[in-house]
């Protein structure tokens, strides 16, 4: 069995080489992005236990905790309030940003990845085809029509859970983002800032 998938992955050439490292770029940054929002320096915690902590931030826990004492120490103004929270925005979120969007490009970089091991397969068939009749020729055609599909088709098994895997990660960030909105708004009210 192993010997087979060896065998058909080396029936897709060399274009396959660079499918597979891009394919391991991919799930490792992923997996790494989703690690960093559900274990990470990203845990805030629940709304109950952020009504607590805003009314008395000296027992504030966690990242939740370190936020909400920030925001609210010595602030005298809400414009103070929201520029704290776009700079703890900015210090959380710009880094998973630029991930999200390097992750995004490679998955992207799959489905042409493997249109470029296609057009290369089908260069081979019609060269094969181009060379003569005779069996040789049926064999060079059967191999460049079977490396242009199994280039194909990785590429976009590459690709489709890697589309996943980005809204998984920007589902995470855009619940990340509300509830710092959330933190935001209720630090706000209980400051009566305005």
């Amino acid at each position: 069995m192993f010997g087979k998938i060896i065998d058909i992955w080396l029936s897709g050439g060399w274009v396959m080489i660079p499918l597979a490292l891009l394919a391991v770029l991919i799930y490792s940054t992923g997996i790494q992005i989703l690690l960093f929002l559900s274990k990470g320096n990203i845990q805030l915690g629940h709304e109950m236990e952020w009504m607590q902590w805003i009314y008395n931030p000296a027992q504030a826990t966690g990242r939740a905790g370190e936020i909400i004492r920030y925001t609210q120490e010595n602030v005298t103004a809400a414009k103070h309030v929201r520029s704290r929270f776009e700079e703890v925005r900015q210090t959380m979120l710009h880094d998973i940003e630029r991930r999200v969007n390097f992750l995004n490009t490679m998955v992207a970089a799959a489905p042409l990845m493997g249109l470029l091991g296609t057009v290369i397969g089908m260069l081979g068939t019609f060269a094969a085809i181009a060379g003569g009749g005779g069996a040789e020729t049926a064999a060079m055609v059967a191999a460049g029509i079977s490396e242009a599909l199994i280039t194909t088709q990785t590429g976009l098994f590459v690709a489709l859970p890697g589309i996943f895997l980005v809204l998984i990660i920007r589902r995470r960030k855009h619940a990340v983002e509300a509830a710092l909105a959330r933190i935001e708004s209720l630090s706000l009210t209980k400051l009566q800032l305005d």
